[in-house]
């Protein structure tokens, strides 16, 4: 049996909303009268969830529902957004291929017809087919052997999008942040939980057989009681700025359609560079926070096996490229998980790349990763103790146990300390649990928590106060939420 994947990527959002408009779907290539009355048929700015959940419930039919992959099926992959993420996703799927050839990218999706040719090439040189082309997802959606897709789309667009994918009854690898607002987050998880789907986050570390061996050295107890982790993770540069663009010269408002990339965000006349570097506009992304601190927070869960801090405190600017960005180019933020007594810090800078690193403090010893996010190489270290058993030890270096390199069996050397962002093992957990409908390691629960981190340590630096999770409520509050303490313990 033939089954299609569906692949969305990075690029422009190609989810046409049903809400936006009353009358039929208009075809990639409609003309251009029929495209004119269809942009002023998307003149509504917002979507609702209720008229978004609506819309795309007339997605689902019996033969969508029925669709799941099963173990021996050739699955089909579509691509939503073909940015640079969506090659990316693109070249994982190649090295999954080495382990799992039994898929197609049958598709990809694009609203800016430039990015949907390029990536149509770019799959025709990696799979040696050239996949069908579609701008709108809707189209690619009601393709009946359309199996899973991948979305990378812009950071505001994610959750709708994933929503959409799920009630059409397709499988979806879903880039991070799942969701920069809370309503979005809570419109992706219900969606997803009221489906038969897969749906695997793309938070790729969480797939990472050293990330997986720190967790593991955690959970076994070896570093006592876990008191702190602190990250720091930077870059020297204008960090998602390109002043000379090439795609930015490129686009045309007539090759792409700009309300619908609005995706319900405030309206505004068509900007080339919003389009294509929405990470450093408020209005679409946090930026630091949506792009690096959803990977850092996802990993402070993952090692401590819990979801969501309590409280988020946040602070930064703009204090290194005062260029058109809005978002801050140097960040810090800290967090409490109170049910496990932990401080999780965070801090990140483009102005300075020296020093990165992960340190997670236990009562019994540390573990120290001299790199940035995904770093592979991970040390070590006893807490050293005096004759007196408890006053640990800081001037004596002969009584300081040396530090010794967390390694995988069969490894006898420390890995590099930079990872791939591009990580195989991921797409391959993906691709597996379609086959065996087993819950992936970036499910939606990670998607979910990681969400809520983000939009509280952006709302604390916004808003200059420190922000709470309200357990009971599921809702981001500006005072600590009243609650039995005795939970905590």
């Amino acid at each position: 049996m033939r089954v299609p994947c569906f692949f969305i990527a990075q690029g422009a959002v190609v989810v046409r909303q049903l809400a936006y408009h009353r009358t039929g779907q208009v075809a990639h290539h409609q003309s251009g009268t029929k495209r004119a009355a269809h942009a002023r048929s998307l003149a509504m700015d917002a979507v609702s969830r209720r008229d978004f959940l609506a819309g795309s419930a007339l997605l689902l039919t019996a033969r969508s529902y029925s669709r799941i992959v099963g173990a021996n099926d050739r699955i089909q992959i579509g691509q939503i957004g073909c940015g640079h993420r969506a090659a990316g996703h693109r070249q994982m799927l190649k090295m999954s291929a080495q382990t799992d050839p039994n898929f197609d990218l049958r598709s990809v999706c694009d609203l800016w017809s430039l990015n949907r040719e390029r990536a149509a090439d770019d799959a025709k040189r990696l799979f040696g087919q050239r996949p069908k082309t579609y701008q709108y997802s809707e189209e690619m959606l009601a393709d009946a052997g359309l199996d899973a897709v991948m979305i990378g789309t812009g950071d505001h667009q994610h959750a709708r999008i994933l929503a959409e994918v799920v009630r059409a009854g397709k499988d979806c690898y879903c880039e991070k942040p799942m969701a920069n607002t809370l309503e979005d987050a809570r419109l992706a998880r219900e969606a997803v939980l009221a489906s038969k789907q897969v749906a695997q986050m793309g938070s790729q570390w969480l797939s990472c057989p050293y990330q997986q061996r720190v967790r593991d050295i955690i959970r076994s107890g070896k570093l006592g009681k876990i008191v702190s982790i602190s990250q720091r993770w930077n870059y020297n540069g204008p960090r998602w700025h390109v002043p000379k663009d090439e795609n930015v010269a490129a686009i045309r408002e007539r090759d792409t359609d700009w309300k619908r990339w609005l995706l319900g965000r405030p309206d505004r006349p068509f900007d080339p560079r919003v389009y294509f570097e929405f990470r450093i506009f408020k209005d679409f992304s946090g930026g630091i926070t949506d792009q690096w601190y959803s990977h850092g927070s996802g990993l402070a869960h993952f090692y401590l096996d819990t979801f969501i801090p309590d409280d988020t405190v946040s602070n930064g600017g703009i204090f290194a490229w005062h260029d058109v960005r809005e978002n801050p180019d140097t960040f810090h933020c800290v967090s409490t998980f109170a049910r496990n007594e932990v401080l999780y810090d965070y801090s990140t800078t483009f102005g300075n790349a020296y020093g990165d690193y992960t340190v997670i403090r236990g009562t019994r010893g540390t573990l120290y990763s001299p790199g940035g996010e995904g770093s592979t190489q991970w040390w070590l270290a006893s807490e050293p103790r005096s004759a007196w058993g408890s006053n640990v030890v800081f001037d004596s270096g002969s009584r300081a146990a040396r530090p010794q390199p967390v390694l995988l069996p069969g490894h006898t050397e420390p890995p590099p300390v930079k990872q791939d962002d591009n990580l195989k093992a991921h797409t391959d957990n993906w691709l597996a649990c379609m086959r065996s409908r087993q819950r992936p390691n970036g499910s939606i629960d990670t998607g979910f928590a990681h969400a809520v981190a983000v939009i509280m340590a952006t709302r604390s630096y916004r808003e200059g106060r420190k922000m709470y999770w309200d357990r009971q409520r599921e809702e981001i509050v500006e005072r600590p939420p009243v609650a039995d303490t005795s939970a905590l313990r």
